[in-house]
């Protein structure tokens, strides 16, 4: 089965031999670090180190901000529970992670969309849905973009502050994909100083989605409640998960790791969108940065039905409309390029579109 579809790199790229050495390490602790629930905000040397690294993005906080949880989805999960109520309305972006839907859902909130554009959402239609609804939260990358890649200008990022604040709309800025970029983008935390926004990250993309650890940088008198909700839902953090983390930040390899891994990503972008030009598939944004390119199929041509036609031949895609919210994106397919190394994807897709 092959999934240029999916949203995690292949397991032969991700830093094995620093993650044996972690583990190798781990089990070499003493018995309190192997056997009892973890501090409620999590490994106090990770929350320091985190600390220094948003501060690299221009993002100032204390490690007493900072609280640790399982993944990056666990992290909306709990603001969630904080900050929403049944019926509360939330915007995220036309298209988006298809699981901030679900998520939303099973929260009970009205989720409503706005467009988005190579800079960011649509600004005027961002006020108008203000305006007409009132939203709670809104949710959204601000680096680089699930599912197009695209990256947030620093003048879409201040008028999109001054309409939060003009509204009192609180934002959760999911910034998973942060090391993936090639040159910093601007964070919406670091120009609003932790005080509307609430910074969210995890390492599952880039280390390993078996080593479940992501963080949550919040206000200072959020922590508390956040603290609570977390002990509510699961008690204690995953103690082993962060030690893992810490040790391969700490050691360089990390560091290593990301370097080789930027490069050998934009080689595949490069491979990838050459071979779907080919085929007259286009690239929504050429050459961006990270994992996916969000492309455009020929007139007349169904991503849904293509997927269906494709996952025949033991191909998994991933249709447009799974990550728009208003079904407006039919023409377009989501395209993990470092998933797309088997010449098979290509003839296969080129097959499913002219049926």
């Amino acid at each position: 089965m092959l999934k240029p579809g999916c949203g995690w790199l292949p397991a032969p790229w991700m830093p094995q031999t620093g993650l044996r050495r972690a583990l190798r390490t781990a089990a070499r602790a003493d018995d309190i670090a192997l056997a009892d629930y973890g501090t409620p905000l999590g490994l106090p040397p990770l929350r320091q180190l985190l600390v220094r690294r948003m501060a690299g993005h221009g993002i100032e906080a204390s490690p007493e901000q900072i609280i640790l949880t399982e993944s990056g989805t666990q992290a909306i999960d709990l603001l969630c529970r904080f900050l929403i109520e049944p019926g509360d309305t939330v915007l995220v972006d036309d298209p988006c992670y298809f699981n901030f839907h679900a998520l939303l859902r099973a929260h009970r909130a009205k989720v409503v969309s706005v467009p988005y554009t190579p800079s960011g959402p649509d600004i005027e239609l961002f006020a108008q849905a203000l305006a007409e609804h009132r939203p709670r939260l809104y949710i959204t990358n601000s680096a680089i973009h699930n599912p197009t890649g695209a990256v947030l200008s620093p003048v879409t990022a201040h008028r999109l502050l001054k309409l939060a604040d003009q509204s009192e709309l609180t934002i959760v800025e999911d910034d998973i994909f942060a090391d993936f970029e090639h040159a910093p983008a601007p964070r919406l935390a670091a120009f609003d100083g932790l005080n509307r926004v609430v910074h969210i990250g995890s390492f599952s993309k880039t280390l390993s989605a078996s080593v479940r650890c992501g963080f949550i940088a919040a206000p200072r008198d959020w922590v508390e409640p956040l603290t609570d909700l977390k002990i509510a839902t699961t008690f204690g953090g995953g103690r082993l998960a962060a030690e893992l983390v810490l040790t391969l930040l700490k050691d360089g390899s990390y560091r290593k790791h990301m370097d080789l891994l930027r490069a050998k990503l934009a080689r595949a972008m490069g491979e990838t969108s050459t071979r779907l030009k080919a085929i007259g598939v286009t690239p929504w944004i050429d050459q961006p940065a990270g994992l996916f390119l969000w492309c455009s199929l020929p007139d007349g041509v169904d991503a849904a039905e293509v997927a269906r036609r494709a996952l025949a031949d033991n191909i998994v895609l991933a249709p447009g409309n799974a990550f728009s919210l208003s079904g407006t994106a039919s023409r377009f397919l989501r395209f993990n390029v470092a998933q797309c190394a088997d010449e098979r994807i290509f003839k296969v897709l080129e097959a499913a579109m002219a049926r």
